[in-house]
């Protein structure tokens, strides 16, 4: 009797994809990267060759790649999980994983960085309109906890809040957290259903459930969540009452 195979989804996903793969020495300089990691990276503009991984990346993203470096580089072999972050770059939404690699006496000799390009996972094209890679909208946010990649729908999303050059990201089951900076996801979540309300927060308008005054200061409340209010700044107080349908 033949059994039937069916077929992992996740796997399938990434077999799909085209991986890029770089290799560092122990210092960082890149010595070697294959044809889609040169696809990818501007080899040509951005120079020397070794310094490419950090200098490709935008000013808000070097600090990632870094720490992404460091943490590799304190991960034993003995338990050498890859270090997984996501990176918004013009354009692509990057996977990446750094693995370290030892000699026979476990001595740091260099990195393994590997990346996907998971634009079109994470992504959704306005129907109806020519948009540019740069303004496709994120249907799903991605996440990174203990190793491990998983997506939450932007409909489920309550708020979104800056911590540094990451994202707590709000549900109804509690917080997230996201690689991705506030402002990266500002550029890629939908106006129409997301607005920033503070340099701190981003909310998910269809989430607000009251909206307050108290003195000088505006705050507004989200379902669910009636003990946290959350500030607006005055030069998002009148955008957002419109876009409530309050002016």
């Amino acid at each position: 009797m033949d059994t039937k195979i069916v077929p992992n989804q996740s796997l399938y996903l990434f077999e799909k994809f085209d991986v890029g793969v770089i290799h560092l020495d122990a210092q960082r300089n890149v010595l070697a990267m294959n044809d889609f990691a040169r696809q990818v990276l501007p080899v040509d503009e951005k120079q020397p060759f070794g310094a490419l991984v950090t200098s490709f990346h935008p000013p808000r993203s070097q600090p990632k790649v870094n720490f992404l470096l460091d943490e590799a580089s304190r991960c034993p072999m003995s338990n050498a999980v890859p270090m997984t972050m996501i990176i918004n770059i013009p354009e692509q939404v990057l996977l990446i994983k750094v693995s370290r690699l030892g000699n026979e006496h476990n001595e740091t000799t260099g990195f393994v960085l590997v990346f996907y390009d998971v634009t079109q996972v994470v992504s959704q094209a306005d129907a109806g309109l020519d948009l540019a890679p740069p303004n496709m909208r994120l249907s799903r946010i991605p996440m990174v906890a203990n190793q491990k990649v998983s997506f939450v729908d932007t409909q489920d999303v309550l708020c979104l809040e800056s911590q540094a050059h990451y994202t707590r990201v709000l549900t109804a089951e509690g917080f997230h957290f996201c690689n991705l900076s506030i402002g990266d996801l500002e550029l890629r979540l939908d106006p129409a259903q997301f607005q920033r309300v503070h340099r701190r927060f981003i909310v998910n308008l269809k989430a607000v459930q009251e909206l307050g005054r108290e003195g000088t200061k505006t705050h507004l409340v989200l379902k669910g969540k009636k003990n946290q209010p959350i500030p607006v700044s005055r030069t998002a107080v009148s955008r957002l009452r419109e876009s409530l349908g309050l002016s």
